[in-house]
């Protein structure tokens, strides 16, 4: 009688947890993503700050680098000054592209910036000049800076980890500008 009475009381169990799992599955992820038939992935981009959205893609690396991007724009000095400080993640976006109007040496710090993320620096034609990783620097005096190995006009601020996806390397050069896909 009493195995009896635990069988049942286990099947209710089992029932039970499988409803709250489909429940709480069914409102989860936030934001989901679904791969499209060519293997990219389709974010639902959500736009913050005051930074326009601009495509890009990287030539010279791997077919699937070569797909058309995403990214925040930060082109003023207030733009590029705030970043991505206080954001835990992208909103969908595949990085943040830095746009400079001539030859620039300034150096990148993670201020108030919890994710971890890595940055690749390319000249006025596009070309690959370096990366590097950066680590949070959070409510600290000061930071870290990191810099480029020579002068760029453009830099991409991506994810930690995120540069191999998008096969960004030597040889690589970067080609920005127009919509979205």
């Amino acid at each position: 009688m009493n195995i009896r009475i635990l069988r049942w009381v286990i099947v209710g169990l089992l029932v039970l947890g499988g409803v709250a799992f489909i429940t709480v599955g069914a409102n989860s992820p936030a934001d989901p993503s679904l791969k499209a038939a060519d293997g990219a992935v389709s974010l639902k981009r959500t736009p913050f700050g005051d930074f326009k959205e601009i495509g890009f893609r990287i030539e010279g690396g791997s077919a699937q680098a070569t797909a058309a991007r995403c990214a925040l724009l930060a082109e003023t000095a207030a733009q590029q000054a705030r970043g991505l400080m206080e954001r835990k993640d992208l909103a969908g976006f595949d990085g943040m592209l830095f746009k400079f109007s001539s030859d620039y040496t300034g150096e990148f710090y993670m201020k108030d910036t919890p994710l971890p993320l890595s940055i690749a620096f390319f000249d006025a034609s596009g070309q690959f000049v370096s990366t590097v990783d950066m680590a949070p620097c959070i409510h600290m005096p000061s930071c870290p800076t990191y810099g480029a190995a020579r002068p760029y006009r453009w830099a991409l601020e991506v994810p930690q980890g995120a540069l191999p996806r998008l096969a960004i390397g030597p040889g690589t050069r970067l080609v920005a500008g127009g919509p979205c896909p």
